[in-house]
């Protein structure tokens, strides 16, 4: 007897806000508030508990398909039902553990790669931390880990082939014109295929690092069957292309399986669950074949032959990965006289973006992690339970030294960054044909975050430079021009909002980050409402301003805050010292009393945006000083380097001294005249 399995990849893009992490209405949805909500009841529910009808129409059984079919579900849309479908949500948990008990202990759920990014265009880190958080979010969920991970798009090259091995899964599953070759264990004489190779078996790849996976390449005609020619108008004659593949000739145990889109099954094709339900029950009812899913047919049939793939192909672009690159035909959506050259300069935005924010990451982040990109990889855990408790638990492991709040606020803020920057990555970004619709703009939000908090927290600004490139990409609609056009009108409002939100105290939902980050500077702000806590924070700015030395910008933010704890901290030198001394201990009434000792090693430094150093190794701080003719305070050799001045501790005091002293005496003189 054969076996059959049915693989659900079941997905739908985030649509949270980036700012309000809630999704907001859409009209086009009608008559539920979203797509979310209204794909979950067509589909999601509808499979959870699907009739199947008897010879007169009436409801014979009502059957959960998840626990009879193969299946991934998307993490953010997982997270999504998890909090607006926990009935579905727990029935989907339930299914593979039901399924585990059904297949010899093997669950039918796999993972899927965190964000659905195309894979092969990423770079290694950014493939790393994408089935990292994939597995991670599936093992909280699913309480064990995955045996296989759907690709997104099932696109596909070696070295993502190799990160999924070496982060332990097992197989994973490709359209059969991604095959290249194959050859039988033993031989040595391989056998291009090149699109005709044979899906009833498990193939074996292996990795130019010496690491193995196995593949399944889904049958493609009973796959279009489903998705595109109606073959779910009617469970008999699904049951019939399913059985049809059979063929007695074959010498090993057939595996007969389908991949489609599992929102086929009820929403791209009404009731199409209940001909699954039917289809499926009828194929076990008359012992027609074995039902069964890719980690129990593994087990039980490991694989005989080799196979080679060929790189960068995908099931739903012909050619290749083209279309998240440029317009090469592909699209969906109506208007097929619009092209889709936004495509190319969208991509080369986002790669600067993202470029730009890693070197800012790598950098300023070991300001405050030992290892930035393991901490970025750990934040899957804080991004799966928003509290205080867990990023303190993720700062425990990481953290480069004992943050104080200020620090834990930009720690938090730098990974929820690299969490943007890759959601804008999500593959729906360029797989339409608008450069102005919902899931482009979508995208272009999170970029848009992402910059927003690079700003706050490396103090650099990112955004007119990522504009200028977005420019370049051209909409087909009049009105909205170009990529800054579209993010003036679509992403700009919403920050506002969001902005407008968080005053009234009512943005995002109670699992945000946002909420994190309130209670993170909440615990900061009561911090450093203590004299002892303004001075611990001033002291940390001050030591990072040399590690800044090269990023004026930064420099210059850095600057600003320690300037504004040195204005807080002379409130507290003014106070009575006994009672300081009673709260805080003596050392800390000394060091609030070294408030203009500090003042000398900063207040030369910023204060206008005509900062200037000359060539002849002149500092000028402020011009209206030199107008009023204070003398200029000359550099320590080694820092005479224009726009980025080199200074330590010891050279701040001595050149702020200096400076204090020309400004007094200057203001003797004037006062004298």
């Amino acid at each position: 007897m054969g076996y059959i399995c049915v693989h659900g990849h079941f997905y739908q893009p985030p649509r949270e806000e980036p700012w309000l992490e809630a999704v907001e209405g859409q009209e086009s949805a009608h008559p539920y508030h979203d797509w979310n909500e209204r794909i979950a009841a067509e589909c999601y529910a509808a499979n959870v508990a699907s009739p199947v009808l008897d010879s007169e129409g009436r409801v014979a059984k009502v059957i959960n398909n998840y626990t009879r079919i193969s299946f991934d579900f998307g993490p953010t849309l997982l997270s999504w039902l998890e909090e607006n479908g926990p009935e579905v949500y727990r029935a989907i948990l339930a299914a593979d553990r039901q399924s585990q008990a059904a297949f010899s202990g093997h669950g039918s759920a796999l993972a899927q790669a965190y964000n659905h990014i195309i894979l092969p265009l990423a770079n290694r880190r950014d493939k790393h931390t994408q089935v990292l958080w994939g597995r991670r979010d599936f093992e909280h969920r699913f309480q064990r880990p995955p045996e296989g991970m759907w690709l997104p798009e099932t696109a596909v090259d070696l070295e993502t082939l190799d990160t999924l091995a070496e982060l332990g899964i097992r197989f994973t599953i490709l359209s059969a014109h991604q095959a290249w070759r194959v050859r039988r264990i033993g031989s040595s004489v391989w056998r291009e295929v090149s699109g005709r190779v044979d899906p009833t078996m498990a193939y074996e790849l292996r990795l130019p690092s010496g690491r193995r996976i196995n593949l399944f390449f889904y049958d493609g005609p009973i796959s279009r069957g489903v998705a595109l020619e109606g073959l779910l108008h009617q469970g008999e004659h699904f049951v019939h292309r399913l059985l049809s593949a059979f063929v007695e000739e074959r010498a090993w145990p057939e595996l007969v399986h389908i991949a489609t889109d599992g929102e086929t099954y009820g929403h791209h094709h009404p009731l199409g669950n209940m001909a699954l339900a039917y289809a499926l029950d009828h194929i076990v009812s008359h012992d027609l074949a074995q039902l069964t899913n890719y980690g129990e047919y593994l087990a039980r049939h490991p694989p005989s032959h080799l196979v080679e793939i060929v790189e960068n192909t995908s099931w739903s672009c012909a050619h290749g990965l083209e279309r998240w690159k440029r317009d090469c035909g592909c699209k969906a959506g109506d208007h097929p006289e619009w092209n889709q050259g936004w495509r190319r300069p969208l991509r080369e935005a986002l790669d600067w973006l993202r470029d730009t924010l890693a070197r800012n990451f790598d950098r300023l982040g070991r300001q405050v992690f030992k290892d930035p990109w393991a901490a970025r990889n750990d934040y899957i855990d804080v991004i799966l339970e928003r509290s205080v408790e867990r990023f303190e638990r993720l700062l425990a492991t990481h953290a480069a030294h004992r943050l104080d709040q200020r620090e834990k606020v930009t720690a938090l803020k730098m990974l929820e960054v690299q969490r943007h920057a890759m959601l804008m990555y999500t593959s729906c970004g360029w797989f339409f044909n608008e450069l102005s619709g919902p899931e482009t703009v979508q995208v272009i939000r999170h970029a848009a975050r992402a910059v927003e908090l690079a700003e706050e927290s490396f103090g650099e600004a990112l955004e007119a430079d990522f504009l200028e490139r977005l420019e370049e990409a051209k909409s087909n609609i009049e009105e909205h021009r170009d990529g800054r056009r579209t993010y003036e009108r679509f992403v700009r409002p919403v920050a506002a909002r969001f902005a407008s939100a968080r005053r009234a105290g009512s943005a995002g939902n109670r699992a945000s980050f946002w909420k994190l980050l309130e209670s993170v500077e909440a615990d900061a702000a009561r911090a450093a409402s203590k004299p002892g806590g303004l001075v611990e924070r001033l002291d940390r700015q001050v030591e990072s301003l040399v590690s800044l030395g090269e990023a004026w910008s930064q420099r210059r933010a850095a600057l600003e805050q320690a300037l504004e704890l040195l204005r807080r901290v002379d409130g507290w030198a003014g106070s009575d010292a006994g009672a300081l001394a009673a709260a805080q201990g003596a050392d800390d009434v000394d060091l609030v009393g070294g408030a203009d000792r500090r003042l000398d090693g900063l207040g030369l430094l910023l204060v206008d945006e005509d900062l200037d150093v000359r060539a002849d190794g002149l500092l000028l701080v402020d011009d209206a000083e030199a107008q009023a003719g204070v003398a200029p305070v000359k550099l320590p050799e080694q820092s005479g380097q224009r726009g980025a001045p080199r200074l330590d501790a010891a050279e701040l005091r001595g050149i702020g001294s200096q400076r204090r002293g020309n400004v007094d005496s200057h203001r003797s003189a004037t006062s004298t005249e």
